[in-house]
């Protein structure tokens, strides 16, 4: 067999030898080099980025909770300077008079006059479905029904000035109801002035504040209320005095009904049973629930109860008219109730007594008689005109 030749170690020539790096090698107290390899997770270190991020929310947490803290010290901070200055004795100059009506304790609870895009005077309710009521209106003199077409108005219109007016609510939670408003006919805003005075000074033409504050108590204390107002719808004064009922949400002339026949029940308790229980009485309050034998009504449509100086009650509703019938919008009367008994109380159920069909509505109109007997017999009739 032919033997190979034994291989030979071949040594390059000393400039062809590979250069060769020196190796670094790490240790656990070596720092790590600046240099990368360039591989994307070489310098990734979760635990680093988990304590940073912790860091980060910790830090956001410290951030939120301290603006919490600022806010709520401030606030607290705001509330006790303001409840400081509120409790602090206020002495405004205004430069008006002692005398002048609006430097008085009472001015706040004056009615509020403005004007609306057309010029004419508005009284604001304080609710946002019917946003106001107009100062005065004009109202015809009701008949009582002559044909079985309906009945009739003479076409000679009166003007009412507003005393008074306030929500109607129910249950204790204070459903609002429907706004009203008292009424009295401008021709005998000078006879109830009168007859107000003369009950605290019988030889004056006007009150003076303590004689006024005296009249308030009367007309807001139960019996006192009672009396007096019962005093005066006996005598015919006001002559003629409406209220306006307006709805604020949409209801039906049942529970109006329902609710205008218990207020009647209520007064006539007061009554001399005789007088509470004749026939005459009776058929009155069977023509009462009649009138209200209808559907609907919705809210900002207008209910007016008119008094006149025989106590007739006359009840007009507008219901905005018909196209369909050709019957324009406006106040159509619907029913009158001859029995003066009937018209009292409901009266009464606004005026007087311990429990009226809406307290804000009773002291409305209790300032707004302040305001007439403020003033000489004669004149509130002639500013209003």
């Amino acid at each position: 067999m032919l033997r190979q030749p034994a291989l030979r170690k071949l040594r390059l020539p000393k400039a062809c030898e590979t250069i060769r790096a020196p190796v670094q090698r790490r240790t656990f107290l070596s720092r790590r080099p600046n240099q990368s390899s360039g591989r994307a997770v070489e310098n990734l270190d979760l635990r680093r980025l988990s304590q940073s991020a912790h860091d980060d929310h910790r830090n956001r947490r410290l951030f939120l909770w301290s603006g919490t803290i600022a806010g709520i010290a401030s606030f607290c901070y705001t509330a006790y300077k303001i409840k400081e200055e509120l409790n602090k004795p206020a002495n405004l100059d205004s430069g008006l008079p002692p005398t002048d009506p609006l430097v008085r304790p009472d001015a706040a609870d004056r009615k509020v006059v403005l004007h609306d895009e057309e010029g004419r005077e508005i009284v604001p309710t304080g609710n946002s479905t019917v946003p106001s009521f107009p100062r005065t209106i004009h109202l015809p003199s009701y008949a009582s029904p002559t044909t079985t077409a309906g009945l009739s108005a003479s076409t000679v219109d009166t003007e009412y000035t507003l005393v008074g007016l306030g929500l109607r609510t129910v249950t204790f939670i204070g459903i609002q109801v429907y706004v009203v408003g008292y009424y009295v006919a401008t021709p005998d805003i000078a006879a109830l002035q009168s007859a107000l005075t003369k009950k605290v000074n019988p030889i004056a033409t006007t009150l003076v504040p303590g004689e006024r504050d005296e009249l308030r108590t009367a007309l807001l204390d139960p019996a006192g209320s009672e009396q007096a107002w019962g005093e005066l719808l006996a005598k015919g004064i006001p002559a003629r005095s409406a209220f306006r009922v307006v709805p604020v949400r949409d209801t039906d002339f049942h529970h109006l009904r329902d609710g205008f026949v218990r207020a009647i029940q209520a007064r006539t308790q007061s009554l001399p049973r005789q007088a509470a229980q004749d026939e005459e009485f009776g058929e009155a309050m069977r023509q009462f629930r009649a009138v209200f034998n209808r559907g609907s009504v919705p809210k900002r449509k207008e209910l007016i109860l008119l008094r006149d100086e025989n106590g007739k009650l006359s009840i007009a509703y507008d219901d905005g008219g018909s196209k369909k019938e050709g019957r324009p919008a406006g106040s159509r009367l619907i029913g009158v109730i001859d029995d003066e008994r009937v018209s009292r109380a409901l009266w009464l159920n606004y005026l007087a007594g311990s429990k009226v069909a809406s307290e804000p509505a009773r002291r409305s109109i209790v300032e707004g008689l302040m305001e007439f007997v403020e003033r000489p017999v004669g004149t509130v009739a002639s500013q209003v005109v």
